[in-house]
């Protein structure tokens, strides 16, 4: 059963930083390509960023290219996900998702973990 655990939200002020990490198992992790998407209450899931299963292909969003970072450790087992230069509009519940093979687009049927939240506020 694929298990995603992601962890690392929190509150942070305008401009600050946070490093997202998600723990993964359930599966073999070197094989997937992995995403990070996020979710707003009463609006869609938006696609971040994906990275391809030997981390050397990375993909991102407008929103967020140059200021947010996606990498992974294989032999950890883990997805991370560096946020830099934080805008109140970052503000979101951020969950990681198994892609179906080394590297693809996120689509909504991607097993996803429960999300960790976070806030940026002044």
């Amino acid at each position: 059963e694929v298990q995603l655990v992601e962890s690392g939200g929190g509150l942070v002020q305008p401009g600050g930083s946070l490093t997202l990490s998600c723990a993964a198992s359930g599966f073999i992790f070197r094989i997937y390509g992995m995403s990070w998407v996020r979710q707003v209450p009463g609006k869609g899931l938006e696609w971040l960023a994906r990275i391809d299963n030997s981390g050397k292909l990375t993909h991102y969003a407008d929103s967020v290219k140059g200021r947010f970072t996606i990498s992974r450790d294989n032999a950890k087992n883990t997805l991370y996900l560096q946020l830099n230069g934080l805008k109140t509009d970052d503000t979101a519940m951020y969950y990681c998702a198994k892609s179906p093979h080394q590297w693809a687009m996120f689509a909504d049927g991607d097993s996803r973990g429960p999300g960790t939240q976070v806030t940026v506020s002044s």
